[in-house]
């Protein structure tokens, strides 16, 4: 009988990988996880839990192939599964994935009372007033006067910005960050100017020419 290796084992500090392999059948997979498993670690019951993370390439599982390779790792008393990691995603996966690499451009004036929110980046043509709102899970641009409320990285993206041609909000929020006060500076000039969240856990004001030394992975150029 020729001797297969669908499964690689390697440990490390963190516990366990599991490289499982992605061209052969999934029956044929299972059956060498199940057999490498218990002749690997017949006494791993008796020690701490160890912490399991799975790889299994470009083949794509269901929730259900999912929950046969948890029901087998798990029979192990004390492998825990952090992560399977996979190459495919779903096709919601990947349209969600694009809706937040785009940029929202919208003309208006967001006023009192009106909340606007997008998926991605935002560049606003107009200003928020007192008492709107604007909210995207990318960066923020204000190409006017932002006198409100403006929330970047609402799903937790610390890394966004928020930028305005005159920044004057009510409140600044980035990720789960918020400056309620921000501390403005007479800006004579009337650069733009942008809101980032500092090394220090705070949100900070730059002019906007400082963001390439700042977040240099915004700009492609």
């Amino acid at each position: 009988m020729v001797k297969t290796n669908y499964v690689t084992i390697r440990g490390t500090k963190e516990g366990l990988i599991l490289f499982l392999d992605d061209e052969c059948s999934f029956s044929e997979l299972v059956s060498e996880l199940e057999e490498k498993l218990s002749s690997n670690y017949p006494q791993i019951s008796e020690g701490p839990a160890v912490h399991v993370k799975v790889s299994v390439g470009n083949r794509f599982l269901t929730e259900d192939l999912k929950k046969q390779l948890i029901t087998i790792i798990s029979e192990q008393q004390k492998l825990v599964i952090n992560q399977i990691e996979s190459n495919v995603i779903t096709k919601q996966e990947a349209e969600t994935l694009q809706k937040e690499a785009q940029t929202a451009t919208i003309m208006k004036v967001v006023r009192s009372g009106q909340v606007l929110r997008v998926t991605g980046d935002l560049l606003l043509l107009g200003d928020v007033n007192p008492g709107g709102t604007v909210v995207a899970t990318g960066n923020i641009y204000v190409m006017g006067v932002l006198r409100g409320i403006a929330h970047a990285g609402s799903e937790g993206n610390k890394e966004a910005i928020i930028s305005a041609s005159k920044m004057e909000p009510s409140q600044l929020r980035i990720a789960e960050i918020v400056s309620r006060s921000p501390d403005i500076k007479d800006n004579e000039t009337h650069e733009m100017e942008c809101a980032y969240v500092g090394r220090d856990n705070k949100i900070a004001i730059e002019r906007l020419q400082q963001m390439g030394k700042i977040r240099p992975e915004i700009t492609n150029v």
